[in-house]
Protein backbone atom coordinates (compact mmCIF):
# COMPACT_ATOMS: atom_id res chain seq x y z
CA UNK A 1 0.00 0.00 0.00
CA UNK A 2 2.95 2.26 0.95
CA UNK A 3 5.53 3.61 -1.07
CA UNK A 4 7.75 2.61 1.79
CA UNK A 5 6.65 -0.77 1.90
CA UNK A 6 9.97 -2.21 0.59
CA UNK A 7 10.06 -5.70 2.56
CA UNK A 8 7.26 -8.21 3.33
CA UNK A 9 5.09 -7.37 6.72
CA UNK A 10 7.27 -3.87 7.13
CA UNK A 11 5.09 -1.12 7.18
CA UNK A 12 6.14 2.46 7.15
CA UNK A 13 4.36 5.73 7.06
CA UNK A 14 5.69 9.39 6.84
CA UNK A 15 5.03 10.26 10.11
CA UNK A 16 4.74 7.69 12.43
CA UNK A 17 7.00 4.98 10.90
CA UNK A 18 8.82 6.58 8.82
CA UNK A 19 12.00 4.56 6.79
CA UNK A 20 14.92 5.13 8.47
CA UNK A 21 18.91 4.38 7.45
CA UNK A 22 18.79 1.69 9.95
CA UNK A 23 15.35 -0.28 8.23
CA UNK A 24 18.20 -1.46 5.35
CA UNK A 25 21.11 -1.85 7.25
CA UNK A 26 20.08 -6.02 6.92
CA UNK A 27 20.88 -5.33 3.27
CA UNK A 28 24.32 -3.23 3.63
CA UNK A 29 25.56 -5.77 5.70
CA UNK A 30 24.88 -8.71 3.05
CA UNK A 31 25.93 -6.33 -0.24
CA UNK A 32 29.45 -5.54 1.56
CA UNK A 33 29.82 -2.20 -0.53
CA UNK A 34 33.36 -2.00 -1.44
CA UNK A 35 34.28 -5.19 -1.43
CA UNK A 36 34.41 -7.95 -3.73
CA UNK A 37 31.07 -9.94 -4.59
CA UNK A 38 32.35 -12.85 -4.33
CA UNK A 39 32.72 -12.06 -0.41
CA UNK A 40 28.97 -11.25 -0.24
CA UNK A 41 26.71 -13.24 2.07
CA UNK A 42 23.32 -14.66 0.73
CA UNK A 43 20.65 -14.61 3.45
CA UNK A 44 16.79 -15.87 3.55
CA UNK A 45 16.33 -12.68 2.31
CA UNK A 46 18.81 -11.70 0.24
CA UNK A 47 20.21 -14.19 -2.90
CA UNK A 48 21.77 -13.80 -5.95
CA UNK A 49 20.40 -14.98 -9.23
CA UNK A 50 21.80 -15.82 -12.34
CA UNK A 51 20.68 -14.45 -15.84
CA UNK A 52 19.46 -18.20 -16.98
CA UNK A 53 17.65 -18.61 -13.57
CA UNK A 54 15.62 -15.29 -13.98
CA UNK A 55 14.62 -16.18 -17.77
CA UNK A 56 13.43 -18.92 -16.37
CA UNK A 57 10.63 -18.04 -14.18
CA UNK A 58 7.16 -17.37 -14.92
CA UNK A 59 6.30 -14.32 -16.53
CA UNK A 60 10.23 -13.36 -16.27
CA UNK A 61 9.62 -11.00 -13.04
CA UNK A 62 11.76 -10.14 -10.32
CA UNK A 63 9.28 -10.70 -7.44
CA UNK A 64 10.38 -12.26 -3.87
CA UNK A 65 8.43 -14.95 -4.11
CA UNK A 66 9.96 -17.24 -1.24
CA UNK A 67 9.05 -14.38 0.95
CA UNK A 68 5.45 -14.27 1.72
CA UNK A 69 3.16 -11.24 3.37
CA UNK A 70 0.99 -12.84 6.18
CA UNK A 71 -1.22 -10.00 5.69
CA UNK A 72 -2.38 -11.63 2.56
CA UNK A 73 -2.84 -15.07 3.33
CA UNK A 74 -4.58 -14.29 7.09
CA UNK A 75 -6.86 -11.36 7.06
CA UNK A 76 -6.46 -11.25 10.68
CA UNK A 77 -3.17 -10.25 10.15
CA UNK A 78 -4.47 -7.18 8.63
CA UNK A 79 -3.50 -3.54 9.90
CA UNK A 80 -6.29 -2.05 11.30
CA UNK A 81 -9.05 -0.20 9.35
CA UNK A 82 -8.10 2.95 11.56
CA UNK A 83 -4.31 2.66 10.18
CA UNK A 84 -4.68 2.10 6.68
CA UNK A 85 -7.01 5.24 6.73
CA UNK A 86 -4.21 7.50 8.61
CA UNK A 87 -1.66 5.92 6.17
CA UNK A 88 -3.38 7.07 3.02
CA UNK A 89 -4.32 10.67 4.48
CA UNK A 90 -0.30 11.12 5.17
CA UNK A 91 0.65 9.62 1.75
CA UNK A 92 -2.14 11.87 0.02
CA UNK A 93 -1.16 14.57 2.15
CA UNK A 94 2.33 14.27 1.23
CA UNK A 95 1.93 13.55 -2.40
CA UNK A 96 -0.18 17.15 -2.53
CA UNK A 97 2.85 18.94 -0.40
CA UNK A 98 4.79 17.56 -3.34
CA UNK A 99 2.83 18.70 -6.02
CA UNK A 100 1.88 22.71 -4.49
CA UNK A 101 6.07 22.50 -4.65
CA UNK A 102 6.62 21.70 -7.94
CA UNK A 103 3.52 24.25 -8.88
CA UNK A 104 4.64 26.86 -7.32
CA UNK A 105 8.71 26.47 -8.50
CA UNK A 106 7.16 26.18 -12.33
CA UNK A 107 5.33 29.46 -11.45
CA UNK A 108 8.27 30.65 -10.15
CA UNK A 109 10.23 29.93 -13.50
CA UNK A 110 7.26 31.39 -15.96
CA UNK A 111 7.26 34.88 -14.06
CA UNK A 112 11.21 35.06 -14.56
CA UNK A 113 12.19 36.70 -17.67
CA UNK A 114 15.77 35.18 -17.74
Amino acid sequence: MNPGDFRTNQHFTLKQNPLRREHLQDFVDCYLPGKDRSERVETERFRAFTYDELIARDKVNLDITWLKDASLEDADALLPPEVIAQEIVEDLQAALREFAAIADALGRRSADPS
